[in-house]
């Protein structure tokens, strides 16, 4: 039971950090205590209980004790970040304080500017790590929650402030809310960038915020906000003119009303994408182009419900337009694709991505050839319109094009490829999953060939054998690249008339899932090309054995990425190449080799003094403790296992 002690003596009183008997009988400090030695006896000259309302009477005031606009002001005259950081790290109470007091609020924030350390706890001020000149944070899961937004808030408000923020993924209950972005808004004016995935709980009280504060954001990207309707986007396009970019996806509540207040408000704006919005329509969409000063220059609409109107408004006011991807575009018909290419308006586009449109016909991207003079990429895919008669118009309409990509084209054929070679200065062709590409015997001779092509891509496309493989070894002779995969009904001796007509030399060579090729393809390739090929992509092509690993290391000088995953191969294959003096190999897989055993360790590690990337997974007779030799030895190597 606490007494009344009294004592007299000389001794003098020690002091014990945290009593714990009397520490609330004789404090002199938050830290020491007072008490009497042990070896006195206490004589108790008046016996009686002290009640809890005397010791309550004599509890030291808190600062705790005060209002929240009394610790606002204090937190106001607070003389650096150093101090804002530290105060944050008491209480959450302490940090939704400061957290609501904008930067311009501190009365120091003209004064004092200075670096602060980093901090413990949530405050998480943001690492070296910058992008841009400009700090950087991404939040995403769980750790997206609006205490870590005020915590960031707060950190990088003595910096230089946030320029980049990033919140994806965050639906739980605690996600971030309205008061995490308005944490935000007031600490970071200088926000450049925001960027924000799948956030139920915030809706346009937040845009407003950053609206009010963030003044010289020029990035903005929504992507399935269900909260975030046309007020926020219109408040965002009333404030912040700076805005360059704007991504907008499954969006159901943004129409029309926004996209015409960022047409007429962001003078500056030149990225737009917008997908799945079922409220924009022909209206929203035509009037971002509407400004004759308009510099937008990369356009993206997929999943909308436009029709001809708006593809007719890009042809003729889209003159700054570079890059142009249109997808899903269930109501646009024939016309809308005709008239966009015969408006003239797209003079400086560049790449041009169709997929799944079904008013792309031979008429209309033969007219889209006549109207894009400077195009070089073009990209159609699962256009199931388009056919041999579009490509053959579209490739004498059109001089400029490089780069062409088919992909889910069934009705193009060979013959319509053969056409596009000849009219066409191809320097890269791919095709992908094209149905209705089949080996077929011409009738009529091969046109001059078409030497600018570099680069061929042949994808899962099943109908391309050994007749299309001669066909294109006559008609591009100059090929550098070449990606077969995919193509498992390819033979030594289809393949072999390809590898003898590249006169300049192959450099990257990908034949994986090739399963009919074997060793003597390989050496072929090695005797013809070994001089030239950097890359050799052989996964899964099962018949290649240790003979062909032989074969790179006698004769490839400049190979640098092998890949023989799933092959035949064994400890003798990894010794060939272990000893070939003139390899330089950076990156090597020898995944699913059931072959490759402990035994190969020594040749591994004679590998790994230039390999930066090893793949050895799925390789059963390899042991754990080799494994765990092998990551000791090579530490510079990154191994998957």
């Amino acid at each position: 039971m606490p007494a009344l002690v009294n004592y007299s003596g000389d001794d003098d009183f020690f002091i014990r950090k945290n009593s714990i008997e009397l520490g609330r009988l004789c404090s002199i400090s938050s830290q020491a205590d007072v008490y009497w030695p042990p070896h006195k006896r206490v004589r108790i000259s008046a016996p009686f209980l002290f009640r809890e309302t005397d010791f309550e009477q004599n509890k030291q005031p808190s600062i705790n004790d005060l209002p929240g606009e009394c610790i606002f002001e204090i937190f106001k005259r607070l003389p650096s970040g150093r101090e804002r950081s530290l105060c944050a790290c008491v209480s959450k109470r302490w940090l939704r304080l400061l957290s609501s007091i904008r930067k311009g609020e501190y009365r120091s924030s003209n004064v004092v500017k200075e670096n602060i350390d980093s901090v413990s706890y949530a405050i998480e001020t943001i690492s070296s790590n910058e992008n841009g000149g400009y700090l950087t944070r991404c939040l995403e899961g769980k750790k997206a929650t609006d205490v870590r937004l005020a915590a960031v808030a707060v950190g990088t408000s003595g910096r230089s402030g946030l320029g980049k923020l990033s919140i994806r993924g965050s639906n739980s209950s605690c996600g971030v809310t309205n008061f995490g972005l308005s944490s935000i808004a007031r600490g970071c004016p200088s926000l450049k960038s925001l960027s924000l995935w799948n956030v139920p709980h915030v809706g346009d009280v937040g845009l407003y915020e950053i609206a009010k504060e963030c003044h010289l954001l020029e990035k903005l990207d929504l992507c399935q906000c269900p909260a975030v309707s046309s007020k926020g986007l219109i408040a965002i396009a009333e404030n912040c003119l700076n805005l360059t970019a704007l991504r907008i996806e499954s969006c159901p509540k943004i129409g029309n009303e926004s996209l015409q207040a960022v047409g007429k408000l962001c003078p500056k704006l030149q990225s737009i994408s917008i997908k799945d919005c079922p409220l924009v329509g022909d209206h929203g969409v035509s009037s971002l182009f509407s400004l004759a000063s308009s510099v937008l220059s990369k356009v993206k609409l997929e999943g909308l419900k436009i029709s001809d109107f708006s593809l007719s408004v890009i042809g003729y006011y889209g003159k700054s337009v570079t890059n142009l991807m249109l997808s899903g575009l269930g109501n646009v018909s024939e016309k809308g694709f005709w008239v966009m290419g015969n408006a003239q308006g797209l003079q400086k586009l560049v790449s041009l991505m169709i997929t799944s449109c079904r008013g792309l016909t031979d008429v209309s991207l033969e007219a889209m050839g006549k109207g894009c003079a400077n195009l070089k990429q073009m990209c159609l895919r699962s256009c199931r319109f388009v056919s041999d008669d579009g490509l053959l118009a579209f490739s004498k309409a059109q001089g400029s094009l490089e780069c062409l990509q088919l992909e889910e084209c069934n009705k193009v054929t060979q013959s319509g490829i053969i056409g596009f070679l000849s009219n066409c200065g191809l320097k890269s062709l791919a095709l992908v999953k094209c149905m209705g590409i089949r080996d077929i015997s011409l009738d009529t001779p091969l046109s001059s060939p078409c030497n600018s092509l570099k680069s061929l891509s042949v994808k899962n496309c099943p109908g391309f054998g050994t007749a299309s493989l001669a066909m294109v070894g006559n008609l591009c002779p100059q090929l550098q690249h070449v990606d077969l995969s995919g193509l498992y009904g390819i033979t030594d001796a289809g393949l072999l008339p390809l590898l003898e007509s590249c006169k300049e030399g192959l450099a990257k060579v990908n034949l994986s899932g090739c399963l009919n090729l074997t060793d003597e393809i390989v050496l072929a390739l090695t005797r013809l090309h070994g001089g030239t090929v950097e890359l050799l992509n052989l996964d899964g092509c099962r018949r290649i054995t240790d003979a062909s690993l032989v074969a790179v290391a006698d004769n490839c000088v400049f190979l640098n990425d092998l890949d023989v995953s799933r092959c035949a191969i064994s400890d003798s294959g990894v010794a060939a190449l272990s000893h070939a003096e003139q390899l330089n190999l950076q990156v090597v897989s020898f995944s699913g080799c059931l072959g490759v055993s402990n035994k190969s360790m020594p040749f591994l590690k004679q590998l790994g003094k230039t390999l930066v990337g090893l793949n050895l997974q799925h390789c059963n007779s390899i042991s754990a403790r080799t494994v765990e030799l092998l990551v000791e030895s090579l530490w510079r190597c990154d191994i998957l296992l």
